[in-house]
């Protein structure tokens, strides 16, 4: 077999969701380690007034892309910007745009998503599950495309107690789902969506695991493999150790905690973390991509699922990261801390609620008048309406 970076020459990859946290550090690492890659497309819209060339520019001017700057000056030459809406019809895409896609592109990573746990059903489905149909379907028109690779999540079967590296057989049809969600108005469907989500505990996972099922019916002939990470934290080695661009997921948890304004969190000390840092799993999608566009003519054709977690080789509970977090910013204070750190978690509902109540938001109250009365804006109370959204962290280990 030829090895990843030899299976890269020559390829044109186009990447969804590049302008996102793991987007980036697979295009960093895609063009870093794999300098042979021809070209790569990323798929963005204009945002705030920027078009996606401008984006683009700003986003590889930050230092995660400082070491490949080093090694490769002119990197930037192989980024193409293409102006796309993954939540308009065609992909929003020009004519000339999808004809250059469809007779050049060889390997497609579908990594755009919306990662936001009580996202509406409606914008769910949309981001999460017709946008992967509008990319399929764009897939079967490429004339030399070796392998699709699709983004999920470890979670999209936490309903399970043993997950495998196949695809499990969704709560509804997502065709089904689809035709309905299309004549319901926004407050049929809020009241629908607690009884649609079933055991599973918010939007996120109930619209991915539909994609997955998306994914396997509409592949038809085509080469594909999913790819399943846990919680992706920061990176572990690459580009440098540490290196995060958001505060979402569990870097948000933590600094909240530093700065004393988490508290509380529902949560059981004996639940798995499953943290995963973002190279490692881009490492794996890298690999996947190559192991199945490189072996497509020597094994039979068949949808390759591969979960990228920890929590099944090396166990590392909620009670351990509040330990380490609590006693890692005991020993290093952040600057302008609300309070001293200090988070208790609880499985009881409403004792969870009652430490909202008396740690969380009415000390926040309390400091937002402080500063209405100096004149200062008020900065703390909507912060803990952001933090007081439900984190579940009961889901069970995927099994490899």
């Amino acid at each position: 077999m030829v090895t990843i970076p030899e299976y890269y020459v020559g390829k044109n990859v186009l990447i969804t969701g590049a302008t996102g946290f793991m987007g980036k550090v697979l295009l960093e690492k895609l063009l870093r380690s794999c300098p042979g890659v021809k070209a790569a497309y990323v798929l963005v819209r204009p945002k705030a007034g920027q078009a996606p060339d401008a984006r683009i520019a700003d986003m590889i001017n930050c230092k995660l892309f400082d070491r490949l700057r080093e090694d490769q000056p002119d990197f930037a030459g192989k980024i193409v910007a293409i102006n796309s809406d993954l939540t308009q019809p065609n992909l929003d895409l020009s004519a000339e745009d999808q004809e250059t896609l469809t007779g050049c592109i060889n390997v497609v990573f579908h990594c755009a998503a919306t990662i936001r746990f009580n996202e509406p059903l409606k914008d769910a489905m949309q981001l999460n599950v017709l946008a992967t149909q509008k990319m399929v379907s764009l897939a079967h028109r490429m004339k030399h495309l070796e392998v699709f690779i699709h983004v999920s999540t470890a979670y999209a079967n936490c309903d399970r107690e043993l997950i495998e590296e196949v695809v499990y057989p969704p709560p509804v049809d997502y065709r089904k789902l689809i035709d309905t969600l299309e004549w319901m108005d926004d407050k049929l469907v809020s009241l629908m969506t607690p009884r649609l989500l079933g055991e599973r505990p918010n939007t996120y996972t109930y619209t991915k695991a539909l994609a997955e099922q998306l994914v396997q019916q509409e592949c038809g002939n085509l080469n594909i493999a999913i790819i399943r990470p846990s919680i992706v934290g920061a990176s572990w080695k690459e580009p440098f150790p540490g290196w995060i661009d958001n505060f979402n997921g569990p870097s948000g948890i933590f600094i909240a905690a530093g700065k004393g304004i988490l508290r509380t969190m529902r949560a059981s000390n004996n639940a798995v973390a499953d943290l995963v840092p973002v190279d490692v799993v881009i490492n794996t999608t890298l690999a996947a991509a190559w192991y199945s566009g490189s072996q497509r003519h020597a094994r039979p054709r068949s949808l390759l699922v591969y979960n990228c977690t920890t929590g099944g080789i090396n166990p590392f509970h909620w009670g351990e990261v509040e330990y380490h977090v609590i006693s890692t910013f005991k020993r290093n204070p952040l600057e302008q801390a609300f309070r001293r750190p200090n988070v208790n978690l609880t499985t009881n509902h409403l004792i969870n609620q009652y430490w909202i109540a008396v740690s969380h938001k009415a000390p926040a109250f309390l400091y937002d008048l402080f500063l209405r009365m100096s004149g200062r804006e008020p900065r703390v109370l909507h912060k803990h309406d952001v933090q007081d959204q439900p984190f579940r962290t009961g889901f069970q280990t995927p099994q490899c």
